[in-house]
């Protein structure tokens, strides 16, 4: 079982029911797996959500955010750990350093550049550790239709899929990535540059 659990996520407000759901869920999984949550310290939106159901019952809540977005996010000051930094890349580094595992849940563009980080880095050999997105209300179609549109292209190895799972169930996908399936992958199984002629899975 992984210990911490990363989740990315966002900071809307005025969001249907099924992502505050899934919201709710992944928190009190967390919980209910002994697991630590780390996430993007705010106290409003999916973050804010994920943060309070995990912290109610009982797990031990990280949060980190940057000076700039203690305003605007409204730093959740009852974290049991509180990590204020300077820029979003500390952030994200913070993050990425004190996960065992990473979830993403719906949101804009900060939430993408996280799970694109993560992606990356697992694509480099930087660190094997699993990534699940939950799709809630297809929310993530699009994205999973860009990377497809990279593997046709030849500009990604269809090996990146192996990477990812998603599904639109968060129980099944906080399950995986608190696991230790998948895959191990090295930069030449899934680097482009890598790529063979023929027989390329």
């Amino acid at each position: 079982m992984r210990k911490a659990i990363a989740v990315y996520c966002g900071s809307s407000t005025d969001l249907s029911e099924p992502y505050h759901d899934a919201a709710n869920i992944i928190g009190k999984g967390i919980a209910a797996n002994k697991q630590t949550l780390v996430y993007g310290g705010g106290r409003i939106g999916l973050m804010g959500e994920v943060a309070s159901s995990a912290a109610a019952s009982g797990a031990q809540v990280v949060g980190v955010i940057t000076h700039k977005l203690v305003k605007h996010e409204q730093a959740n000051e009852s974290c049991d750990e509180l990590i204020v930094v300077d820029t979003m890349q500390e952030r994200r580094t913070i993050m990425m350093e004190r996960s065992d595992a990473f979830l993403v849940l719906p949101g804009g563009i900060g939430t993408y550049e996280e799970f694109f980080e993560v992606l990356v880095g697992r694509q480099l050999g930087d660190h094997q550790k699993q990534i699940g997105i939950v799709n809630i209300q297809g929310y993530f179609d699009p994205l999973m239709d860009l990377l497809e549109h990279g593997i046709q292209q030849k500009f990604i190895r269809p090996a990146l899929r192996s990477l990812l799972f998603v599904d639109p169930c968060p129980t099944k996908v906080l399950k995986y990535v608190s696991s230790n399936e998948g895959v191990t992958l090295s930069p030449e199984d899934i680097l482009p540059m890598h790529s063979k002629e023929d027989g390329d899975v």
